[in-house]
């Protein structure tokens, strides 16, 4: 599942506006997405992930997302970077 990746990843970022930083200057592997979060808020990130040909992945939950992070609120995105 997507939240071991998260536990796993030696490096990432944490949240919409770093995350798409990130994608923007290519240094993002993979991409992963709460499906409770507001389709508003991820649908640019997830639009440009896929511009890039970036992974998509989702998770059931921001809460749990976050906490797979290490902080204490939940999270929208998360990106792995290479």
């Amino acid at each position: 599942m997507s939240y071991e990746k998260v536990l796993q990843a030696q490096r990432f970022v944490i949240g919409t506006k770093q995350t798409v930083k990130a994608l923007k200057e290519g240094n993002v592997q993979e991409l992963i997405v709460a499906n409770d979060a507001e389709p508003k808020v991820t649908a640019k990130i997830v639009n440009e992930a896929l511009l890039l040909n970036v992974p998509v992945l989702y998770v059931e939950s921001m809460k749990k997302l976050g906490k797979a992070c290490g902080i204490e609120v939940g999270a929208a995105a998360v990106a792995i970077i290479r």
